[in-house]
């Protein structure tokens, strides 16, 4: 079986966790880092979280920390939904365990370099590491065949009404990254909130009885009661799109297109700005992903978390 390198860029976040038990059992992965980032709470606090979730999927995968901050501006989190501790007060105890020294930017680089240029990052937190690495290494673009990201929407957000929280927490990061050459994959809330999970599949999972499948469902459980009280029929899976897209975009319908980001406006900081809609369109430097088959989402997350034992 052919194997692709990834990384998994990450706020751990409760569907970050989430995507990380799924990736954890897609055969086709060859998961060679996790990097954190500041974005639903602070690095230090993604960073714990990123080791939690990489012992409920026992593996032996090197975690690198990354920004603090964003590139240019001061930090937000995203409290009101992932909680002070970034897991909704969902308790999961395991030992601790030191962090990489390398930084999560320069980390990216190397295992790109030692990739062939054939590694897939998969961002699922605001852009600022991959900001950085942009930034640092001219070359950059050249390591790197492709980053999938959970962000952004053609059209609405869910932080102000034209941003999704990943892209306005640093969206000069995230313009750059379009701005690079890589081709980049946009997950955005166009099609993560068509992949929700209602609460009898989540009780599904709860039902196969493994330490990771009783995590999968205590984080994803709070963001459903969220989700339910926001009117949903069920708890989107923002991050774990873009892991399984990153692995079969089958299920998916993909366009190609002219993304910017805006940096500049008071009312629309954030915004992804597309040419989906347009009459004019612009240079198609990215991909939107914009639908998804539900039914086969669904059962693809219960395949994968039915491989824990």
């Amino acid at each position: 079986m052919n194997r692709f390198p990834v990384i998994i860029d990450c706020d751990p976040g409760v569907d970050d966790v989430a995507a990380l038990l799924l990736a954890r059992q897609i055969e086709t992965m060859d998961l060679k880092a996790i990097t954190t980032v500041s974005g639903n709470v602070e690095v230090e606090k993604t960073t714990a979280n990123a080791k939690k979730a990489r012992h409920a999927m026992g593996i032996d995968v090197p975690i690198f920390a990354g920004a603090k901050k964003p590139m240019f501006r001061e930090a937000k989190h995203a409290y009101h939904f992932h909680g002070e501790d970034g897991l909704s007060g969902v308790v999961y105890e395991c030992p601790d365990s030191p962090t990489e020294e390398e930084k999560a930017w320069d980390a990216m680089y190397r295992i790109g370099k030692e990739s062939g240029g054939e590694l897939t990052i998969v961002a699922v937190g605001p852009m600022t590491n991959l900001g950085l690495a942009i930034a640092k290494y001219n070359d950059f673009a050249s390591v790197v065949k492709r980053v999938v990201i959970m962000g952004g929407a053609a059209i609405g957000g869910n932080v102000t009404p034209c941003a999704e929280f990943n892209i306005y927490a640093d969206p000069e990061a995230a313009d750059i990254l379009f701005q690079s050459g890589i081709p980049v994959y946009m997950c955005g809330l166009d099609v993560t909130m068509k992949a929700y999970m209602t609460r009898d599949e989540l009780e599904e999972i709860k039902g196969m009885n493994t330490p990771q499948t009783d995590f999968f469902y205590d984080v994803t459980n709070e963001g459903l009661i969220k989700y339910i009280g926001f009117g949903h029929p069920g708890v989107a899976m923002h991050d774990p799109v873009a892991v399984l897209y990153a692995a079969d975009d089958s299920i998916f319908k993909t366009e190609h297109v002219g993304i910017r980001v805006e940096t500049k406006g008071e009312l629309t900081l954030g915004k992804t700005v597309t040419d989906l809609y347009s009459d004019k369109q612009w240079e198609h430097n990215a991909y939107i992903v914009t639908d998804v088959d539900r039914e086969a989402f669904i059962a693809k997350v219960k395949e994968l978390m039915a491989k824990y034992k």
